[in-house]
């Protein structure tokens, strides 16, 4: 099932190309933490009711609405860093994440708005986005995919600084997090670690990866994630990107990202100071993570966890 926000506060699924409003029945089920969080948390009472309305009613044609983000307001954002192998031979480096603001949130069609700080670069980093579908608090490798909802795309818009640090807080301003188009519940993507994402700005090719290369799969992810802090439904997990194909965004550009199974993810960009970078794959970029990957030297000089006994 794909569940889409369109229009102001409203819920639909989408089916073929129409969209089919559910806004009466998500009401319902709305206990304060906002309207998609409240049917993903309540989804496996509701579903039968969703299932056979939608099945009676043809919706309104998708042209005719305008999508916005699926999760308006996360609890929380963790993104997954340094997750994939950059189609070396491994082994992956030390799992880490680092939080981004839910005020960064953007919805398809949106504009990136790059702030007037002074980056070096801004990138775009197209992400699987895993949502959260109930409490968890340490999940087991086992079991961790039964807490997702269900699978999104992102985009982690990056500033980047000298300092690591600086270039981490700066993933965090305002439009830095489009996600969509749409959610894809779970059980339409039995296989996460095999999703195919491509990206291009303005029509040229950029990113060109699949998630089968991720060094920690998404359960390792849930697990780790889950023993440092409580997720909760509506959280949304970024799952990392291959840096091989990264590049710049800039002023009036058009970003593009397709990730297989779930739709199209479009966004602009907007600088009110007009900065220009070489345009097309930053390739020194992609090197530096795969020499970090290969003489296991972590960014920001994060190590291991150690496990007293």
């Amino acid at each position: 099932m794909k569940i889409a926000c369109f229009d102001e506060d409203r819920i639909g699924v989408i089916k073929n190309d129409a969209i089919v409003d559910l806004t009466e029945i998500a009401s319902q089920a709305n206990d304060g933490a906002g309207m998609m969080v409240s049917v993903i948390a309540n989804f496996a009472d509701l579903r039968n009711d969703i299932d056979r309305y939608v099945s009676r009613a043809d919706g309104v044609p998708l042209s005719s609405v305008t999508l916005q983000a699926p999760i308006p307001r996360p609890g929380k954002i963790i993104a997954m860093g340094s997750n994939y192998l950059e189609g070396t031979a491994g082994p992956p480096l030390p799992i880490w994440a680092f939080f981004k603001s839910p005020e960064a949130i953007l919805g398809p069609g949106g504009t990136v708005i790059l702030p007037e700080v002074d980056a070096r670069i801004f990138h775009h980093e197209p992400e699987l986005v895993a949502i959260v579908g109930k409490t968890t608090k340490n999940a087991s490798k086992d079991n961790a995919l039964d807490s997702i909802f269900g699978y999104t795309g992102g985009i982690d818009v990056s500033g980047r600084f000298d300092i690591f640090a600086q270039s981490i807080l700066n993933k965090s301003h305002d439009t830095f997090a489009p996600i969509g188009p749409w959610i894809v519940t779970a059980d339409e993507i039995p296989n996460p670690q095999s999703l195919r994402i491509q990206l291009h700005v303005d029509g040229q090719a950029r990113h060109d990866f699949n998630t089968s290369d991720m060094g920690h799969n998404i359960s390792d992810c849930i697990e780790y994630v889950s023993s440092i802090t409580t997720l909760n439904p509506g959280d949304l997990i970024f799952t990392g990107t291959n840096h091989q194909g990264i590049g710049p965004v800039q002023d009036g550009e058009q970003v593009e990202v397709t990730f297989e199974k779930i739709g199209k993810l479009k966004v602009q960009v907007s600088d009110r100071l007009k900065r220009t970078w070489n345009k097309g794959v930053d390739k020194e970029m992609g090197q530096r993570i795969i020499r970090m990957i290969n003489d296991r030297e972590p960014p920001g000089g994060i190590r291991p966890q150690v496990t007293q006994r």
